[in-house]
């Protein structure tokens, strides 16, 4: 096990009703907030209602800034930048999903930067202080709700880069699984791809002895592999929504990660097919991490075998380690495709004519390497991107 620091500050409030305390728990910290979101589905939904009530009740003034979206905007981020900025607003109250809080996170840093915000995401610059942040979640995928990290589009030139500091993490998140019951069945797959993937990302480590945290990784990942499709069965249910959503929160809050090295490889290209394409996060992991795993297996087939194991109970062969190790990839790919995910791009419409762009983006024309588990040049990138045609 690596040595590690774990300290994550973000109090999470969690169960029926709890965005009636949203009020009370602003009012710590501001008495004037930017509500950013969505569209219109919290006020269809009367979330916008209960929230505007409970900040209204406690004394809290409210300055709006809606358009969020999927694959959230540097454009809508600069907004929000001068908004709070004009307002005097020193705390952002992001409500929806991980767009709308990643948003949130980019204004947070912005707002007292001198220089551009889109600094931060090239890696030019580093934040040194931002705006507090709270979050009401809707949609279990991204972990934003408790995680450091921010993902932002730039739609000049299509570049998805993200930003992780500790500054980022929000002070408190709303979590009410009801909050959920009315999600499409798509945007449930999604997030269920999403949350896989997080946890993914930090268990195919080359790390030794790190075996409490591959306990808690694969325990993760069983309890959504058995309760996104009881989800999306019954969209009501609520025990089955509640540990779906917590899953997704401690995939992503750091505890899974801690003592042990990362990869992050699928994130990295599945940010150059959405900033491209603009296809939902987790729908273009569900297509990524496969492929990943088909180029990258043998570097380490024991810990496949063990994957394929532990998480998809495949009785492993002892003469074929190849065979169990495939199995457990054959085992993911048909979990994706049984919660309607697709595994493929040609699945989300995408061809072929636009592999070479994307590997130069993500290796920065053959500049460097990305990944932890295996380090991926610009070819084997390349390779990654026609395996999941």
């Amino acid at each position: 096990m690596e040595n590690f620091v774990f300290q994550n500050k973000t109090k999470i409030i969690f169960g029926r009703d709890t965005e009636g305390q949203i009020g009370e728990e602003t009012a710590k910290y501001a008495k004037k907030v930017l509500l950013h979101y969505g569209g219109g589905s919290i006020k269809k939904s009367g979330l916008y209602d209960r929230i505007t009530e409970s900040l209204k009740k406690a004394g809290v003034e409210i300055v709006e800034l809606a358009g969020a979206q999927p694959n959230p905007r540097l454009s809508l981020v600069k907004v929000g930048i001068e908004l709070c900025r004009k307002n005097g607003i020193t705390f952002i109250l992001a409500a929806g999903g991980g767009s709308a809080i990643d948003s949130a996170k980019a204004i947070a840093a912005g707002v007292p930067y001198s220089g551009d915000v889109w600094d931060f995401y090239t890696g030019k610059a580093a934040p040194e202080k931002a705006l507090d942040v709270a979050t009401v979640l809707t949609i279990p995928a991204a972990g934003s709700e408790s995680s450091p990290s921010s993902v932002i589009t730039n739609e000049n030139g299509g570049f998805k880069r993200g930003l992780t500091n500790d500054l980022l993490r929000p002070v408190f998140s709303i979590l009410n699984p009801e909050l959920t019951f009315t999600l499409p069945a798509y945007q449930t797959a999604c997030g269920a791809a999403d949350i896989m993937a997080h946890i993914m990302e930090r268990y195919f480590t080359t790390t030794k002895c790190a075996d409490f945290t591959d306990r808690l990784c694969e325990a993760t990942m069983k309890a959504v592999i058995h309760n996104v499709p009881i989800c999306l069965k019954e969209p009501k249910n609520y025990d089955a929504r509640a540990e779906v959503m917590w899953a997704g929160c401690v995939a992503h809050n750091d505890l899974l990660g801690t003592g042990r090295n990362q990869d992050w490889s699928s994130h990295g290209i599945e940010h150059e097919i959405s900033g491209i394409y603009d296809v939902a996060h987790g729908a273009g992991l569900a297509a990524v991490f496969p492929a990943w795993m088909k180029h990258v297996y043998k570097s380490n087939i024991n810990r496949f075998v063990q994957f394929a194991a532990r998480v998809w109970n495949v009785e492993i062969d002892f003469h074929n380690q190849e065979k169990t190790a495939l199995a457990g990839i054959a085992a993911l790919e048909n979990f994706f495709v049984s919660i309607g995910m697709p595994v493929r791009l040609n699945d989300m419409n995408i061809k072929d004519d636009r592999l070479e762009e994307m590997a130069d983006k993500c290796s920065g024309n053959g500049s460097h390497t990305i990944g932890g588990f295996v380090s991926l040049d610009r070819n084997a990138i390349l390779n990654i991107l026609k395996l999941a045609v």
